[in-house]
């Protein structure tokens, strides 16, 4: 047994070397070596400098807000609100509108802390908790991209798309209960909390601390900002890596030389993904309403982080490649998949159902691309493409 794995081992040793010498080896003939080299640190000191702490601002800024509006009820609010909308259209009870405005304020791995407390998974039948990663993933992270996208000046693209988004969680969220109750039957009927645990971890509200006391109105203000503001510098800390290394990389598999070729200044590189992309760029046209190949680095780069595909936004702007439908796309499928390849996994092991793994990905990878086709054409319906 031991053989077999030290000869696996040594294969995928020897596949990853070759090709990272084949990747990188092609890049360096082309661009040349030091031009390489010097590009790769250039393209991630700008995006550190440039995306990575203008997001941290906007995490910031955000979290505060969003532990104001869960500290002086303002979540409740709207979870009252949407709870009647819930049931019909996506098949899950109420107080799972409370996992989306959480997950919307936060990032969607935030909604397994609602999901493991029995208080909240005694409503839930296995097959609508299962679904569950799938809902609150389509809305992770969805004030800071609509807050980035904002800021750079497309508020009404950034509406559009948070529509898009919405149209997307429902088409993954049903999906998903598809997929899982024609396999597991036996789910619709079972109660959910029986695989949930208690949990300690409830955010005080109205006032109420762990301690007993109420605090003043003052201090309650306060804590929140200052708490809030300190979780927002920790998503920033956390979206920093897949900034600077994954847009680094897509980056320069995106863009070509500088006007006067290759100089190892930021954001050169050798268009692969462009040159793959023109093959089917008819198709990217009518679902997405993409003029330039270019684009598609964004919903690709979003599959792992949308941190990340943040990050390329500045640089797609600045070349005069985004219009109010991209952004609209952008914030659709950004906000849908928000990074579902590296999160599924942990978060259906979390709750104890890791088997359903491919299911989740594969019902959310198509929700994503109805959020993305969805927002494109409202644009159209409106004249914004």
């Amino acid at each position: 047994m031991s053989k077999k794995s030290d000869k696996r081992k040594a294969l995928e040793s020897t596949v990853f070397l070759a090709v990272l010498l084949l990747g990188f080896g092609g890049m360096a003939w082309k661009m040349g070596l030091p031009n390489m080299i010097n590009t790769i640190m250039q393209t991630g000191y700008h995006l550190l400098i440039d995306t990575c702490f203008f997001l941290m601002a906007i995490t910031v800024l955000t979290g505060a807000l969003g532990k104001l509006l869960i500290n002086f009820g303002v979540v409740n609010i709207l979870e009252k609100a949407l709870r009647p909308f819930i049931r019909p259209i996506y098949r899950l009870p109420g107080i799972a509108a409370l996992c989306a405005v959480i997950s919307f304020l936060s990032d969607n791995p935030s909604i397994i802390s609602l999901a493991n407390d029995k208080g909240v998974g005694r409503y839930f039948k296995k097959y609508q908790m299962v679904s569950l990663t799938n809902f609150g993933t389509a809305f992770g992270m969805g004030l800071v991209v609509i807050a980035f996208m904002i800021g750079k000046g497309y508020g009404a693209g950034a509406m559009v798309g948070l529509l898009g988004a919405v149209i997307g969680s429902v088409v993954s969220t049903r999906l998903m209960q598809f997929f899982v109750l024609r396999s597991y039957p036996e789910y619709k009927e079972q109660d959910a909390v029986e695989e949930c645990a208690q949990t300690e971890d409830v955010a005080p509200e109205n006032g109420e601390t762990a301690d007993g006391p109420e605090q003043s109105v003052f201090m309650r203000f306060l804590n929140s900002i200052l708490d809030g503001g300190n979780a927002g510098v920790q998503l920033g800390l956390a979206i920093i890596p897949g900034v600077v290394v994954i847009s680094t990389v897509v980056m320069m598999l995106s863009f070509g030389p500088s006007a006067g070729g290759y100089t190892g200044a930021a954001y050169e590189g050798v268009p692969v993904l462009p040159m793959l992309a023109d093959k089917v760029q008819v198709v990217f046209q009518w679902l997405f309403g993409f003029e330039h190949a270019e684009l598609i680095s964004f919903p690709i780069t979003a599959l792992g982080a949308v941190g990340a595909a943040l990050g390329l936004v500045p640089r797609l702007i600045e070349q005069g490649l985004v219009d109010a439908n991209a952004i609209a796309v952008f914030t659709a499928m950004g906000m849908c998949w928000s990074g579902y390849l590296s999160t599924h996994t942990a978060m259906l092991d979390s709750l104890g159902y890791r088997h359903l793994t491919s299911k989740a990905i594969l019902s959310h990878t198509i929700g994503g691309l109805a959020a993305g086709i969805s927002a494109h054409f409202v644009c159209v319906m409106v004249g914004m493409a």
